[in-house]
């Protein structure tokens, strides 16, 4: 019988075959994990949602997050099926009206950071107690919470504002004007703790820098009057009076303005809760309790339901990560940002820090579309339009100009988007935080460009939905944390 050899050429044949599957095999194996690590990294950058999610459900589904918390009122979009002013969905404002709505809001903020307010501005109105425009804002995209004012307490519903100082709600008699609310009009004569501020006292003056107009004088009695962007005012009587925030939070002789002439566009609310930075805001007036601080989450949709919660214990989870408030709208209301960069997709957009210093950015709960420099806003643009190109574009609305028809899908993908702060702070916004959508049809990108470089920022509550917002208005700071509400 033979013996085989090394030089054996049947045995090199097998040899150099087996070496060949080998390598093939390690071949293959590479491009698997290639594969693999390219589709990991797709997932890693992207978000995954269902093309029905994208409208909001006409029944309510309250989150339960955030309602252990005890000094804490729940949020509703105010024209939303979790709304207790349970509106007329007929009279609803349409898309285009509520982007309307927003961008004279976003107008009047940039005329008020800018101090370019015309003599047309400033004039006074034709009626004397209409006050001058201040610049003050309010929008159509606002969400409330219902406080209780007076003894025996009365449940009001509120819009929440963090670019206002002032709270107001309608009072009886109406002695001018009352616009239409859901809950019943304010009757300062059934309390027993209301009183008016007279105008003499210390706290009349800073009407002034609460508003943005002088305080008037009626028969010792002091008037305050503020008008908003959109045209909507209230005018009335200065007044003190107990405010329930929740069983346990009681404030006696919290101040307010006790409106006598209201008109605009508030939606069925009873009025509006100033959370600015102006001493006769609700977190300044608060401060021995709370601290300063106070927090909030916004939902996902108007079918579901948030939090507005006070105190220190809004900001002690390990995942809020906090950025130094910066000098944009320092001495105004608003609370200033540095945006140090914008991310798409896990890349890092080539966007100048300079782009976004210029002007600086305020965050504002108010606005609805976030305001970028148009710089930033062409290169965010650009990069979802290329992450986005399988998927069939359409007309703009309204101000939104990066939008997609999504009828013919049942689930789609988007890229991530995520905001640097000062401080090395990194936000995620949330899938819900991208996209506005008018119809499945005609589906968005929530941004929009300010027509020039000069304007600032706003960071809007579209891009603040589902993360818990922490105000420390005390340290000087504002955190983000991820997944707050539903």
């Amino acid at each position: 019988m033979a013996t085989p050899t090394s030089s054996s050429p049947f045995l090199g044949f097998i040899l150099f075959s087996f070496l060949v599957f080998l390598c093939s095999l390690n071949q293959l194996g590479f491009a698997l994990e290639g594969r693999e690590t390219l589709e990991n990294n797709h997932l890693t950058h992207m978000h995954t949602l269902q093309v029905s999610s994208l409208l909001p459900s006409p029944t309510c589904s309250s989150s339960t997050k955030g309602s252990d918390k005890r000094a804490s009122l729940t949020v509703a979009h105010k024209h939303g099926p979790c709304s207790t002013l349970k509106l007329d969905k007929a009279k609803a404002p349409t898309v285009d009206e509520i982007l309307q709505q927003d961008q004279s809001r976003v107008n009047s903020i940039h005329s008020r950071l800018s101090k370019k307010l015309s003599r047309d501005d400033l004039r006074a109105s034709k009626d004397s107690t209409i006050p001058a425009k201040s610049g003050s804002t309010i929008g159509s995209g606002n969400y409330i919470v219902t406080v209780g004012l007076g003894t025996p307490k009365k449940d009001l519903s509120l819009i929440f504002d963090t670019g206002s100082d002032l709270t107001w709600t309608q009072c009886k008699p109406c002695a001018r004007s009352c616009y239409q609310q859901k809950e019943p009009t304010f009757d300062p004569s059934q309390s027993a703790t209301y009183s008016n501020i007279s105008c003499s006292s210390s706290v009349c003056s800073q009407l002034t820098s609460a508003t943005g107009n002088t305080p008037g004088c009626s028969t010792s009695t002091c008037i305050y009057g503020i008008q908003y962007g959109d045209q909507s005012f209230s005018v009335g009587f200065f007044s003190k009076e107990k405010l329930t925030l929740t069983s346990t939070d009681v404030f006696n002789n919290f101040l307010f303005g006790c409106g006598q002439n209201n008109q605009g566009l508030f939606g069925g609310a009873a009025g509006l809760l100033g959370l600015g930075r102006d001493a006769l805001s609700l977190v300044q007036q608060t401060a021995s309790k709370y601290g300063r601080v106070f927090s909030y989450c916004l939902p996902s949709t108007s079918s579901s339901t948030g939090h507005l919660t006070f105190g220190k214990s809004a900001g002690t989870s390990s995942a809020i990560k906090f950025t130094p408030l910066s000098k944009s709208g320092q001495g105004t209301s608003f609370y200033g940002l540095d945006i140090v960069g914008i991310s798409l997709g896990g890349r890092k957009l080539s966007i100048s820090t300079s782009t976004f210093s210029n002007a600086g950015t305020i965050i504002d709960s108010g606005t609805v579309i976030t305001r970028l420099p148009p710089a930033a806003y062409s290169a965010l643009k650009a990069a979802f339009r290329q992450a986005m190109k399988k998927y069939p574009s359409t007309g703009a609305l309204s101000i939104l100009d990066t939008c997609y028809d999504l009828s013919k899908y049942t689930s789609f993908s988007i890229p991530k988007i995520s905001f640097s702060f000062s401080g090395g702070v990194n936000v995620d916004l949330d899938a819900a935080g991208i996209l506005y959508a008018q119809k499945t049809s005609q589906v968005c990108l929530a941004f929009a460009g300010n027509s020039d470089d000069s304007s600032v920022g706003i960071f809007g509550n579209v891009q603040q939905k589902r993360l818990d917002v922490v105000y420390d208005v005390a340290g000087a700071r504002v955190g983000f944390g991820p997944a707050g509400c539903a």
